[in-house]
């Protein structure tokens, strides 16, 4: 019997990492973009129109929330233009990691219901909503790749060892 597959029988796919190199991560990376260039636009045209309406606590929540907001973008856009820089061969894996390490994707908050929150523009909350989406599918993103590249050992495969006790039981002498 033998084995085409690429790579050791044994070693495990490293979902994040082959995520990082698919369409679907295109598609995340443009999706990022897109929600920094709409933002970008909004705060200096709509937002900056809206905002002279709010009450004088809505004004401080706008302000301290679009700033989260924008933070929020900037170091989500640093992490995506990092891996497609990773992808596209003009980084190494290790580069992009030591710059990752300047790039903060947790943290950022915001208030969401709180105080002030009905007080903002529906068009600014909906911002700050799909932001932290992103922000959220990013950090799990982040943690598949790096996490899982970073770990000390890798995990014990239950059905790989089942299989190996079943080849050993039946003769195949898979190791």
């Amino acid at each position: 019997m033998t084995d085409d597959s690429p790579g050791p029988v044994d070693a495990p796919i490293v979902f994040g990492q082959r995520f990082a190199y698919s369409d679907t991560f295109r598609g995340l990376f443009r999706e990022g973009m897109l929600l920094v260039e709409e933002t970008a636009a909004y705060l200096d045209g709509d937002g900056r129109v809206e905002s002279r309406d709010l009450p004088k606590g809505g004004s401080l929540t706008y302000a301290t929330e679009s700033m989260r907001l924008t933070t929020r973008l900037m170091q989500l856009a640093s992490w995506l233009l990092l891996q497609r820089a990773v992808n596209e061969g003009e980084m190494t894996f290790e580069q992009a990691g030591a710059e990752k390490a300047k790039v903060r994707l947790r943290g950022f908050g915001s208030i969401a219901e709180g105080p002030g929150w009905e007080d903002l523009p529906e068009r600014l909350r909906d911002l700050i909503g799909r932001s932290v989406r992103l922000q959220e599918r990013v950090i799990r993103l982040d943690d598949a790749i790096y996490n899982a590249a970073n770990a000390d050992a890798p995990a014990e495969n239950p059905v790989s060892r089942q299989l190996g006790q079943l080849a050993r039981a039946f003769g195949g002498g898979r190791e």
